[in-house]
Parts: structure tokens; sequence; C-alpha cells
């Protein structure tokens, strides 16, 4: 759903209650993981907007026949890496920041006008890859955090049954050691 609406919509933005609906309800990932990583990479994880503008910009040296070295391969890569971090997550954005692509190797920014025609579409498989990579990150967030947030859970737990529960104590090194201790459990932090 989530994809069919970045793709409808053309905006990663807009797309984020239903990327926070499938995220939450059909993957089951944890609401504090994807109110943040949503957000985050709805702004600054264009992929999409990435590869276009290196592909894009690689495309337009070609069609000028304008040869392009290594060095000059690695600054297209890295501009629109950069350029896409900047891009907003609305309906082509991404023309905007491919003149600074353009500019950083020398071709004229002029060209971006060969491609506008087609834009509109591309824009939207851009927005669906940026999406994608926007879900696929909270879904590593959330099996890279899973023990630390049933860990917090727990705690968490305890603390509502009985918020007097923490003590202090020293183990055998003499290093201080808090316990939860509640109902005869002790859950060690």
């Amino acid at each position: 759903q989530a994809l069919l609406t970045a793709l409808m919509i053309s905006s990663s933005s807009a797309t984020l209650p239903v990327t926070f609906r499938c995220a939450e309800e059909n993957n089951r990932i944890d609401k504090r993981i994807t109110r943040f990583v949503l957000p985050v990479g709805a702004t600054i994880n264009m992929d999409g907007t990435a590869l276009y503008e290196a592909v894009a910009s690689i495309f337009i040296a070609q069609l000028n026949n304008y040869d392009l070295d290594a060095g000059q391969i690695v600054t297209i890569s890295i501009t629109a890496t950069v350029a896409s971090i900047g891009a907003a997550g609305v309906p082509n954005a991404g023309l905007v920041t491919m003149v600074i692509v353009l500019t950083a190797v020398g071709l004229p920014a002029s060209d971006v006008t060969l491609i506008v025609a087609v834009d509109w579409l591309l824009d939207r498989f851009r927005t669906m890859i940026n999406v994608l990579g926007d879900a696929y990150g909270a879904g590593i967030v959330q099996k890279l955090s899973k023990r630390e947030l049933e860990r917090m859970d727990l705690i968490s737990d305890v603390d509502a049954v009985n918020p007097f529960a923490l003590e202090t104590t020293l183990d055998d090194d003499e290093c201080e050691k808090k316990s939860y201790v509640n109902g005869g459990f002790t859950i060690d932090k």
C-alpha cells in the first residue's frame, strides 16, 4: 500500500501516514522505531533520487559527447548522494538538485531540460525506491534493537508494578550494580 501510494502521489513525505500504518500493522515494527526512522528517512534517505541524478548526469554527458573519466564519475556519485540528502521529499525536487550535480562536473545546467519530459514518470518510481528504503531501514533497526526494546519494556513494566523496586547493591568486585527486585525475581541491568 505504501509503495502504491508513493507511486500515485510521488512524495515520500505525503506517503508517511500510510508507511507508518503498513510498518506497524503489517510488519509489526515497534512504534518507537517507525516514529523516528521513517520521518528521518523521508527527509534524508533519498536513494532513488541519488541513483537518478547520477544516471541522468551520465546520460546528459553522453548526449553531449562528453567523455567522463573515473574521477568525474566519482564526483557525480558523491555530489548526487549529497544533493539527494538536501532534496525535499516533494514531487520533482530531484530536478532542482540535478543542476548541482551537472555543474560539479562542468556540464551545462540548462541540459536538465532534456529529461523534463519524462521526469514526471521517473519521479514516481524513485519515490517508490525512497519509501522502500525507509521501510527497510525501519525493519533493520527493529531487528538490531529488538532485545534492547524488550529490555526497556520489561523494565518499564517492573517500574509500573512497583516504582520503588530499585535498590543499589555491590557485587563481588565492589562495583555498583542496580537490580530490580519485585515479587522474588531480579532483573539485572
